[in-house]
């Protein structure tokens, strides 16, 4: 896959959009702003991806539910901006343009797909791009497990550790939640499993391995005492 992702590089290096995060950022705040200004009518709901309403013709609906935020509250909204900021550049910055748009396209498309599927299962085809920015964030703890952020504002804590929590999380939601959470955690992530499905499951099991290992040496200390 890496392989191919490179020569593809070479060959079409512009084939990209530069700053693709910022430019993500921005369009979340200003749909946002122009929904507080949008009286008559929900911006919101005119942008989401809502595949019913694309066979009807409102193709639109396959990119702007990109830029649909993910909260309602201004705080909120300035906080889930700045952590994206500082993820989406980081990766960009150590991918380049070129790698990170096709992260984000391949996320894109699962999160697009998930929605198809349900319309065509359930005949309601909805999805966010909640997972697709969660996608983001196992992708930045995967090449920066021991980066500390600020819990709280208070609470220093390593991002793996933070990353291994929502794992749990969708892995919850995946086995008790219902077919459409499912469809939208598996297609959405899918561009996390194809860049780094063999390094987290290898590191899966070495802190597993490592956590036993941790386990029996406090337990055998223990009864030594």
């Amino acid at each position: 896959m890496m392989k191919w992702l490179y020569k593809l590089e070479y060959k079409h290096p512009n084939w990209c959009i530069p700053n693709l995060m910022m430019v993500i950022i921005a369009g979340k705040a200003l749909v946002y702003v122009a929904e507080m200004f949008s009286y008559n009518f929900s911006l919101i709901e005119k942008l989401s991806l809502n595949f019913n309403m694309v066979l009807r013709g409102e193709v639109w609906r396959l990119v702007t539910f990109l830029f649909v935020p993910d909260t309602t509250t201004p705080i909120a909204l300035l906080i889930t901006l700045y952590f994206y900021y500082f993820i989406g550049h980081g990766l960009e910055l150590a991918w380049g343009d070129f790698k990170f748009n096709v992260y984000y396209l391949f996320g894109t498309v699962g999160a697009i797909a998930a929605a198809v599927l349900m319309w065509a299962v359930f005949g309601i085809g909805y999805a966010t791009s909640s997972y697709l920015n969660l996608s983001l964030f196992f992708a930045y703890a995967m090449l920066w497990p021991n980066t500390q952020l600020l819990l709280f504002f208070i609470i220093p804590v390593k991002i793996k550790y933070l990353a291994w929590f929502s794992a749990a999380v969708c892995l919850f939601n995946f086995i008790f939640g219902g077919w459409m959470s499912r469809f939208s955690i598996a297609l959405s992530l899918v561009n996390f499993l194809i860049f780094f499905g063999g390094d987290f499951f290898r590191r899966a099991k070495q802190e597993i391995t490592y956590f036993k290992a941790r386990q029996t040496w406090k337990r055998n200390n223990t009864n030594w005492r």
